[in-house]
């Protein structure tokens, strides 16, 4: 029997040299490097006050629920000097994927960006200045850069497309954020979302995410809103995504002066706007091609008297203007094209005779001050290690692809009309302590006021919930944090609503 041991022990060690010399050992995965922070100190007087901030940026190890690392995840922390059970409130922009630096350098930081809004601003050096609209003198703040963006990468035997996803992105997100309240010992307190634009499509799926595992939210901040992404696509057959841009149409007319008469209270101009799309607007449209040729001559008289573009253009376009089309031709006859994000900013019309439009005029302006003074803030004021590049959005990465499914839709029209709205309702359904704070622009034909409203009367909430989601509106658009005016509301707005819950 030994002899049979020893022959059986020496066998397996030379089928082990034999299978690691035709390599036929598993591979192993990269090492994983060290997560990096870099510590300063940052100030602000907001009210009149000086605030000091422990400020901490840079990246934690994010592990999978077998504790496996699998990315480094992009972060910048902001907690007060000597607070004591403030609330924390985790903040990230949209895309997908964009990094944080817009929120971060435009409203929510200690500093930020001086643009001209809403035309263009002049060259460097831009200017940047002491944040007193700055949300931080009422809750922590940590912004986060997904995995794509920023400092964020995976590590291990992770891959971008782990992360890249509408599940993937909640999972992770709402993964690091539990694992940052353990981290600082915060698990029991306040705690609050902010994300913008794709960043509240991801609120209303992460929300549910985390209080099924126990993390209630007090509140979530919702920043140009979209719930249901088919409200963007202008769909065959589908009316819907044309009934919602319509009163963010006729905004922008009024805002250019582009109306045969104008109201000069915008908010009563919007109501009969609304009133016009729901009582004949819609029903012309769910008519379709039944609708007479006088009827449809009227009704496109009617669109041109709210929406600045003539009758005959309405005509053209069967009733049915695309954003794009509308972008182009309010102001083609000035040789100009309006914005997407900001509706107010006017850009050179590069394409006179083309159906739609080249560039995104407040994109076009505000871009290289944003992403120029955030930079020089990291690497000079955070202290950033030089040779870490931050990467501003997924559009820089080669072959980035986005996986649209949902788990929370049904699997017939999860390609098709993806939401997370029925994950915002659960939650609250489930939790009717649960507010919402949405943020609206007037101008912003990215993701349009009237959408939202559309969405959140469609939830089916009963009524003593209803009064959980509160709607603001801003005269400005996507960002309305450019607009000065509406800095300030912001700061209101959002600083009450921390302030009560």
């Amino acid at each position: 029997m030994k002899l049979l041991y020893l022959f059986l022990c020496s066998f397996l060690l030379t089928v082990g040299v034999y299978a690691q010399q035709a390599g036929d050992t598993p591979e192993k995965a990269a090492p994983v490097p060290d997560a990096k922070t870099f510590k300063s100190t940052q100030t602000a007087v907001i009210g009149g006050r000086n605030y000091t901030f422990q400020t901490e940026v840079g990246t934690h190890l994010l592990r999978d629920q077998d504790d496996k690392p699998i990315a480094l995840f992009g972060f910048t922390y902001y907690k007060q000097a000597g607070g004591k059970d403030r609330p924390i409130v985790f903040a990230f922009n949209g895309g997908p994927l964009s990094a944080s630096f817009w929120l971060h350098f435009g409203i929510l930081g200690p500093k930020r960006v001086v643009v001209n809004d809403p035309g263009y601003t002049g060259p460097a050096p831009y200017q940047v200045v002491n944040n007193e609209y700055s949300i931080l003198d009422k809750a922590d703040l940590v912004m986060i850069d997904p995995v794509g963006v920023g400092f964020s990468r995976p590590v291990g035997k992770s891959e971008f497309k782990d992360f890249w996803g509408v599940d993937q992105d909640i999972r992770s997100i709402g993964s690091f954020i539990e694992q940052f309240l353990i981290r600082e010992g915060r698990m029991n307190h306040p705690r609050f979302l902010l994300g913008e634009s794709y960043g509240t499509f991801r609120n209303a799926g992460l929300v549910k995410w985390l209080q099924d595992r126990g993390i209630a939210m007090n509140g979530v901040i919702m920043v140009s809103a979209v719930f249901e992404l088919q409200h963007l696509l202008f769909g065959p057959g589908d009316d819907t995504a044309y009934l919602i841009h319509f009163p963010t149409y006729a905004a922008t007319a009024w805002y250019h002066n582009r109306l045969p008469s104008k109201n000069p209270d915008l908010e009563a101009f919007l109501s009969e706007v609304r009133r016009f799309t729901e009582q004949e607007y819609a029903p012309a449209l769910l008519q379709g091609d039944r609708l007479s040729a006088a009827e449809k001559q009227a009704m496109a008289g009617r669109l041109a008297a709210y929406s600045g573009l003539s009758a005959n253009f309405w005509l053209k376009a069967n009733l049915r203007v695309t954003n794009q089309e509308y972008f182009q031709e309010l102001l083609r006859d000035a040789g100009e094209t309006v914005g997407r994000l900001d509706s107010r900013f006017t850009g050179v019309n590069e394409d006179l005779l083309g159906q739609y439009a080249q560039t995104d005029p407040q994109s076009d302006a505000i871009s290289a001050p944003y992403i120029a003074a955030f930079k020089d803030y990291l690497y000079s004021d955070l202290g950033v290690d030089r040779n870490m590049t931050y990467v501003t959005s997924t559009g820089l990465r080669d072959g980035f692809q986005w996986d649209w499914k949902h788990q929370g839709n049904l699997a017939w029209n999860a390609q098709v009309a993806v939401s997370t709205l029925p994950d915002m309702t659960s939650a609250m359904n489930r939790n009717p302590n649960l507010k919402i704070l949405i943020l609206n622009g007037y101008y912003d034909l990215a993701t349009v006021f009237y959408g939202v409203e559309h969405s959140i009367s469609h939830m089916g909430l009963k009524p003593e919930l209803q009064g959980n989601i509160i709607m603001k509106y801003y005269e400005a658009g996507h960002m309305m944090y450019t607009h000065p005016p509406s800095m300030a509301q912001f700061k209101a707005d959002v600083g009450a609503f921390i302030d009560e819950q």
